[in-house]
């Protein structure tokens, strides 16, 4: 049986190991800078809003900015539409209970 270096075994596991470390090094950088770019498009989106109530209250009307191409922000009030839906269907009970869900499959 050949003689084993354990030294030179040891070096090896750790070859090994630094690659892996890199690997998730990067990937947790990666991911923090999705979250500083989610945190800067945040902060961009609250001072576009801001901006654009502060030219309303200027005295420009909602039908001229958006003939100038300056429609208020559609996202913000798309997820609070959704969300406001979402809310309405829970409390007016629209999810099927699970005796109606049992029956169904009984069907």
């Amino acid at each position: 049986m050949a003689n084993l270096d354990i030294e030179q075994t040891r070096n090896q596991a750790r070859a090994l190991l630094d690659t892996r470390i890199e690997s998730v090094t990067n990937l947790v950088r990666t991911r923090q800078r999705i979250t500083d770019l989610k945190d800067q498009l945040a902060s961009a989106e609250r001072d576009d809003k801001r901006a654009y109530v502060q030219a309303t209250r200027d005295g420009w009307s909602p039908e001229e900015l958006k003939k100038l191409g300056l429609e208020p922000a559609a996202a913000g009030r798309r997820r609070k539409a959704q969300t406001k839906a979402a809310d309405k269907s829970t409390l007016q009970g629209d999810a099927p209970r699970p005796d109606e869900q049992h029956a169904a499959s009984l069907n």
